[in-house]
């Protein structure tokens, strides 16, 4: 159970003190949702209407984005000692092998330049402990199996294992439910897309004869064979298409045996497969992502192919878009227009993660003559030459990492005047240069950093502008140690990402910006 910060407030037909929020689903869109909400004193509960986190793979990669923006719960570094940051790619083409790096170029910026490989199994546990360390339940077993929405709550009918029902109060819902998410449908949001008519295959298991540490890929005119090493709970996460003319039967070490013979001119033996499932790939999206007090992230709110390893990552990235956003509103220290922008920043993220996975998807998998030999002939031949070429890897990168991601188009990302010449702006990402400037910001809160001379920001001038905001705006004086030239104020968001960057000692554009976004005298 989360701590409330909040006004208690009296709801008829609700037997316990409202929540201000309830985080429906703990995956690892969910956890990470609650990870924030604690770290921000609010007060919440999660459910899952499963009685266990999931022990499957699933997903299977966490990107650097990811990794920066967990880093501040202090996760990060155990993520990476269960994962693998493999860097090298292999891509097995008609009589040669291709070794490509992956993530070598274009990530100077961060502190984890590397794509790291970890089952979401183990994604889920590392939140899980996270969670339950600071005193946090995640209540498995219990189930959302209705909701009412009024003026200033959301009252929730709860179906605990067992059959014994509850009502409960929050201020806001978020589901993180998933791709049949009870929330969306109760929300009356459409979930508009399609599926793609292709069966796939995923097992977690053994393979002899595969080099170890590196992401193999098997292109062929029949689609493409995936090996990607996972390392927990088997080495190795295996992802195939089901050939047009392979049995419609039961998913058996054999069969995946005999289609891995038809993809790979190589003997691989496999073995001790842990997991295996087969399974159809949509493309959807919520034609909202919210409605009134409701709110959806993660998978509940975008599907698609598992094309570039996006899918758990942008619902993380949801999470934590969001999470701030509810905890400063249910707090008073926000207005309710701050919630407003969590669709207009993370919609268009949604909807080009979409985009770049069905582009992705379907040069690998269709059946069209063109692309086929584009597949097999073209591909072999131009991919290994364009991916050396360091410009258009290094982008490919920034895109595939989320690095890239910005939020400059957005009404809580403002450009002062003069904006900066160089650097990050306004709706940026903080880069990690100078190295560890992310550490700095990594506790939770806004923090304004300060560059150019200590001279031009002394404690007279800054006082009358946080007063009454101390609490929630930590300031750093960088010096020279930072990633703009000259003098530059910029205040970064609780969720690393620059809402307000200007040039010079004038600090009226900045405390406009405060007024809107923090007002004083809410709280």
């Amino acid at each position: 159970m989360g701590v409330s910060v909040g006004i208690s407030r009296h709801y008829r037909g609700c037997m316990e003190a409202p929540l201000d929020v309830l985080v429906v689903g703990a995956g690892p869109t969910g956890l990470a949702l609650a990870a924030q909400l604690r770290a921000n004193g609010t007060k919440f509960r999660i459910i899952d209407r499963s009685l266990d986190r999931v022990h499957e793979s699933r997903a299977l990669a966490i990107q650097p984005r990811t990794l920066e923006a967990l880093a501040g719960f202090g996760v990060t570094d155990e993520l990476i000692a269960r994962g693998n940051p493999a860097m090298q790619l292999r891509m097995h083409l008609p009589g040669r092998v291709v070794r490509l790096p992956l993530f070598d170029i274009g990530l100077a910026d961060t502190p984890y330049p590397f794509l790291l490989f970890l089952s979401q199994a183990e994604t889920e546990s590392v939140l899980s402990q996270y969670l339950t360390d600071r005193g946090v339940t995640i209540e498995r077993g219990t189930e959302l199996v209705g909701m009412e929405q009024k003026d200033s709550y959301v009252r929730c009918r709860l179906r605990g294992d067992g059959g014994r029902e509850e009502t409960a109060a929050a201020q806001y819902v978020v589901g993180c439910d998933g791709a049949h998410s009870g929330v969306r449908t109760q929300a009356g949001i459409g979930f508009e897309g399609y599926a793609y008519p292709q069966t796939f295959l995923l097992a977690d298991l053994e393979a002899d004869g595969l080099e170890p540490g590196a992401v193999h890929t098997y292109m062929t005119g029949a689609g493409m064979l995936f090996f990607f090493p996972l390392g927990s709970p088997a080495t190795w996460r295996m992802l195939a298409m089901r050939p047009p003319d392979a049995p419609d039967a039961e998913v058996t070490l054999p069969l995946l045996q005999e289609i891995t013979r038809r993809y790979v001119p190589e003997r691989l033996i496999l073995r001790d497969a842990v997991w295996m499932t087969d399974f159809r790939l949509h493309n959807r999206g919520a034609a909202r992502y919210r409605a009134g007090r409701c709110f959806l992230a993660g998978d509940a709110a975008h599907i698609h192919s598992p094309a570039g390893a996006q899918g758990m990552n942008t619902g993380i990235q949801d999470a934590l878009n969001l999470g701030w956003k509810l905890a400063l509103v249910c707090r008073s220290a926000a207005p309710e227009e701050l919630l407003e922008t969590y669709e207009v920043e993370r919609a268009p993220v949604g909807r080009t993660v979409r985009r770049f996975t069905d582009r992705a998807f379907t040069v690998g998998t269709s059946s069209n003559a063109l692309i086929r030999l584009a597949r097999t002939r073209l591909a072999p031949r131009l991919a290994p030459l364009a991916l050396r070429a360091s410009g258009p890897r290094g982008r490919v990168f920034r895109t595939v990492s989320e690095l890239g991601i910005h939020y400059r188009r957005s009404p809580a990302s403002v450009a002062g005047s003069p904006p900066p010449r160089t650097g990050p702006r306004a709706g940026d990402r903080l880069p990690d240069l100078p190295r560890g400037l992310q550490a700095r910001t990594a506790p939770p809160g806004w923090h304004l950093m300060l560059s150019g001379p200590p001279p031009l920001w002394p404690d007279e001038r800054l006082t009358p502008l946080l007063e009454g905001r101390a609490d929630l705006v930590a300031v750093h004086r960088l010096g020279g140690q930072s990633p703009w030239a000259g003098a530059v104020q910029g205040l970064v968001r609780p969720d690393g990402y620059l809402g307000y960057v200007a040039r010079g000692a004038d600090l009226g554009g900045l405390r406009t910006y405060l007024d809107h976004w923090l007002p004083i005298g809410n709280r």
